[in-house]
């Protein structure tokens, strides 16, 4: 594939769209994702599914639910019938009331914070069996991942508190089968969680566009002398809950193995690691603190050339080739033509499915067959590595949907649909990129890649 000449030059900046107000899932689509949830175990021949929660861990659960139990630990028990119980600890039974599918409340103290009273205890076996899984033949574990191990059973692997497993193990029949159902909610190949309807793409969209909104007044911010600590404030945003660790990091990174923003100030010439993430989607930029290739460290004068616009052309064919219909497969081989892991040393899958969490699964990988489906949320997400240069990363999300989806969003949500097109006429007047049909950008910064810092009305653009 000939990759696009690329050039550095000036731009202007995406708009961002502020104001933007969070959108609800509606009754109807917490009533859809529990029927596609349902066929899914009818499919599988699940007698039931019980699904656990932590607060990293809440994705499928909070799927159902609505909320997860944030500081403890909860199960959902999903019964063929479509019965649902909730267990849950000390601090959450009030949020059952609230629950998107009616649930039955049990109590297990167990779940809740260390040396919090026991009331009320009853053995969790005891629990699982008055939710009916005593009698089950065939029992989904439902963790936050499913196992694809390149040897071996994934099925047997479980995600879970040994306590929850081992409870469950001592309550299920001595013939029963228990499995790690994850993959009904998460496999590119068919879970439920994979593809989104209107009203789900819309109630994303607010944390792809607030990621966008953060990551670009971070960089506007990007200043000799600043902190770290200042650039990591723009990268929280209304309050809401960051799926990722937020960084903001300049120079060597790692010190004293800290992961967080410090009072360290950003220095002339550092590398400089930005990133933030929302329900929905995430943002990042890895650049120099510069402004101009010949600020460039001596090692690394060529960076421009042998990094940055190779990088940028990946990101350019990702754009104009992604498409509903297309294999993972090939998505993959459209990254390796344009940048060859062997020369750019990027190493994991060139994109993935995007929702509650930063990382749900990847469609995307070597001689992938799974297809790309409309309603599917996907990040831009390639790191390449290369032994003796600083790396560069310009991440961000974006939806996949055909003419009847697009159609159902522009109808439902104008405002959101008025979003898109802007953002679809700015890749293609300002930066260059011809985006495929299919794209529809959820975040104001997508394409857009500053490789100097200090140089904030320069960016890297297909050449016309």
């Amino acid at each position: 594939m000939m990759s696009p000449p690329i050039q550095l030059g000036p731009t202007k900046a995406p708009i961002k769209f502020t104001q933007v107000e969070p959108v609800f899932l509606s009754d109807k689509t917490m009533l859809e994702r529990k029927n596609k949830v349902m066929q899914r175990m009818v499919d599988g021949g699940f007698d039931a599914l019980v699904i656990y929660a932590d607060k990293e861990h809440g994705g499928n659960f909070e799927y159902l639910t609505g909320f997860i139990p944030r500081f403890e630990e909860g199960l959902l028990i999903v019964d063929a019938s479509g019965e649902c119980t909730a267990i849950l600890g000390n601090e959450n039974l009030k949020l059952a009331r609230f629950s998107r599918v009616p649930v039955t409340l049990l109590h297990c103290p167990l779940f809740s914070l260390p040396n919090q009273p026991m009331d009320h205890e009853t053995p969790l076996e005891n629990l699982l069996a008055s939710a009916g899984l005593s009698n089950k033949s065939k029992v989904g574990l439902v963790g936050w991942k499913m196992f694809t191990p390149a040897a071996g059973n994934g099925s047997a692997y479980f995600d879970v508190p040994y306590f929850i497993v081992d409870a469950l193990q001592r309550t299920l029949k001595k013939e029963a089968e228990l499995l790690n159902a994850a993959h009904l909610f998460i496999s590119g190949a068919g879970g439920a969680r994979v593809t989104n309807n209107a009203n789900e793409i819309a109630h994303y969209e607010y944390g792809a566009n607030l990621a966008s909104n953060c990551i670009l007044n971070a960089m506007d911010a990007v200043e000799v002398g600043v902190r770290e600590i200042d650039l990591g404030a723009l990268l929280t945003a209304e309050g809401q809950y960051n799926t990722v660790v937020s960084i903001a990091a300049t120079g060597v990174r790692f010190d004293h193995a800290n992961l967080y923003p410090t009072y360290k100030r950003v220095q002339h010439g550092d590398p400089l690691s930005l990133t933030t993430g929302f329900k929905g989607g995430l943002s990042s930029r890895a650049a120099f603190v510069i402004a101009s290739p010949a600020e460039l460290p001596d090692a690394q004068k060529d960076w421009l050339d042998r990094i940055a616009k190779p990088y940028f052309s990946a990101q350019v064919a990702w754009l104009e080739n992604i498409r509903v219909g297309m294999s993972g497969g090939e998505l993959y081989d459209v990254i390796e033509d344009v940048l060859p892991k062997t020369r750019y040393g990027w190493h994991l899958n060139p994109g993935h499915l995007v929702a509650d969490e930063e990382w749900m699964s990847s469609p995307v990988y070597p001689n992938s067959g799974e297809l790309l489906r409309s309603g599917m949320i996907l990040q831009l997400d390639i790191i390449p590595s290369v032994p003796g240069y600083n790396g560069v990363s310009a991440e961000e999300c974006v939806a996949l949907a055909d003419s009847s989806l697009q159609a159902k969003i522009a109808e439902a949500y104008p405002k959101l649909w008025q979003r898109m097109t802007c953002r679809r006429d700015y890749l293609r007047d300002e930066i260059g990129i011809k985006l495929n049909a299919d794209v529809l950008p959820l975040s104001n910064a997508v394409g857009y890649l500053r490789p100097f810092l200090l140089a904030k009305h320069l960016s890297l653009s297909v050449k016309k």
